[in-house]
């Protein structure tokens, strides 16, 4: 998987996408809004049960107290936690569809630097051109044909900006 100015490029398509609102940075942060550069990987998946059929056998059920944790002071920082949780977090189960299949990423995992950025996730977006917070998100059709043939260690290069 490459991202460029088009789309991501992967099983020799170009799938549009959305990146992160202030863009790709080098030198990523936590709330900077951007999507960090360098060579990732994927590292799971993750899908809604009571939306979805299980994709592929190696995917993972996102449960009604599943979280993830965005607080650079918590101890559990960018990984996945559940309900209840005092630190900040950001929950999987949405009652829109943008986390209805969420492929991770490598990204400051599994040891997080605090402040460094979390869950940069592969996820479907709200319409064409809208940013994310840093993530990577496609038309839902795309990402699921996306989940279904990457695997964990999949290589996704973003390349650095210009």
């Amino acid at each position: 998987m490459v991202l460029t100015r088009t789309g991501l490029r992967y099983l020799g398509r170009n799938f549009p996408c959305s990146i992160g609102r202030s863009g790709v940075s080098a030198s990523k942060r936590e709330g900077d809004g951007a999507t960090p550069a360098g060579t990732h990987h994927i590292t799971g998946l993750l899908y809604r049960p009571d939306r979805l059929p299980c994709p592929v056998p190696w995917a993972l059920p996102i449960g009604p107290r599943d979280l993830w944790s965005d607080d650079a002071a918590d101890p559990d920082y960018n990984s996945l936690v559940c309900a209840p949780y005092a630190a900040s977090h950001e929950a999987l189960r949405r009652p829109d569809p943008l986390y209805d299949l969420i492929l991770t990423t490598d990204w400051n995992w599994p040891t997080a630097t605090p402040g460094k950025g979390s869950a940069i996730f592969l996820h479907q977006w709200r319409r064409p051109g809208y940013p994310t917070e840093g993530c990577i998100a496609f038309a839902r059709h795309h990402m699921a044909l996306i989940a279904r043939y990457a695997v964990p260690g999949t290589r996704l290069i973003v390349p650095e900006p210009d």
